[in-house]
């Protein structure tokens, strides 16, 4: 009975995905930051590389807002309609998947993005990790 008890809650309980995350830029690109350059970034307070988004509902995607930007998903939404609202910045572009944040930053030498880490390939480099 409680082996059946414990099957049961395996099998119900969502466990997180906890992976690696690689912050990337194009392999010309020499930037060297921070988490607070890269929080920066992503909340629009600095314009040293053009930041990208994985789509919203991605778990990767509210993996990075929490340990990159340093806020919940819904916090960052707020945050960024209350910017938009009054004109003073606009979030960064939201792309469809990794393979497509890949594309993206290999063919733009000014973007800065991230993908699960074992996603990356040659065509990027790794300038930081969150774990």
């Amino acid at each position: 009975m409680l082996n059946r008890i414990l099957l049961l809650i395996c099998l119900t309980v969502a466990w997180p995905a906890y992976a690696d995350i690689a912050v990337i830029v194009h392999p010309s690109n020499a930037a060297a930051i921070d988490i607070d350059e890269l929080n920066r970034l992503y909340t629009g307070r600095s314009s040293a590389l053009t930041a990208v988004n994985l789509a919203e509902g991605m778990p990767i995607r509210s993996e990075f807002d929490e340990k990159g930007a340093g806020r919940a998903s819904a916090q960052l939404k707020a945050y960024w309609s209350k910017l938009v609202f009054t004109g003073k910045g606009t979030p960064p572009a939201e792309l469809a998947n990794e393979a497509a944040m890949l594309a993206h930053v290999a063919a733009n030498p000014d973007a800065i993005g991230y993908v699960d880490a074992a996603s990356v390939n040659g065509s990027v480099k790794v300038i930081l990790t969150l774990e």
